[in-house]
C-alpha cells in the first residue's frame, strides 16, 4: 500500500526543495535558488512553510561577515 503524499508537498516548489535536500547533506539558500529557479521571496516563504511542519531545519549564520542560510532535512522521529 502506498502512503498518501502530505498536502504540504503538493506545491511544486516545496517538492523540488525536498527532492534536492534528500540528495545532499545540506544546501544553502543560493544553491536552492539556482536549482529551483525560484525568486528569493518565494523560496524564503516556502522554506519557512517546510520548517513550520518540521520537514527541514534552517540555520542562519555569517560567513566572512555575510549572512548565509543553510537548510537540511530533519531527522525522522
Amino acid at each position: 500500500m502506498v502512503k498518501k503524499l502530505n498536502p504540504i508537498l503538493n506545491s511544486q516548489l516545496r517538492l523540488s526543495i525536498m527532492s534536492i535536500l534528500i540528495s545532499v547533506e545540506s544546501a544553502d539558500f543560493s544553491f536552492l535558488k539556482s536549482k529551483t529557479e525560484a525568486t528569493s521571496g518565494n523560496l524564503s516563504v516556502q522554506l519557512e512553510k517546510l520548517k513550520e511542519v518540521k520537514y527541514i531545519e534552517i540555520e542562519k549564520l555569517f560567513v566572512a561577515k555575510r549572512p548565509k542560510t543553510v537548510c537540511k532535512i530533519t531527522a525522522e522521529d
